[in-house]
């Protein structure tokens, strides 16, 4: 999955950016947190458990 459409769907479910960290970028939903790896393309099982795990798959 292209790592612009899984930022996408996070934003689309209330994840807003917060800071860069080391290699990920991180986005915060209240008091969840997430973390993308800044990659062009996001291997495709990591992409639908990161959705998975926030309720948006």
């Amino acid at each position: 999955m292209k790592r612009k459409e899984l930022i996408k769907r996070l934003e689309k479910g209330g994840f807003v950016f917060e800071r860069h960290g080391g290699s990920h970028d991180i986005y915060v939903r209240g008091t969840e947190r997430e973390e993308i790896p800044r990659h062009k393309e996001i291997n495709e099982m990591l992409a639908k458990a990161i959705l998975r795990r926030r309720g948006l798959l």
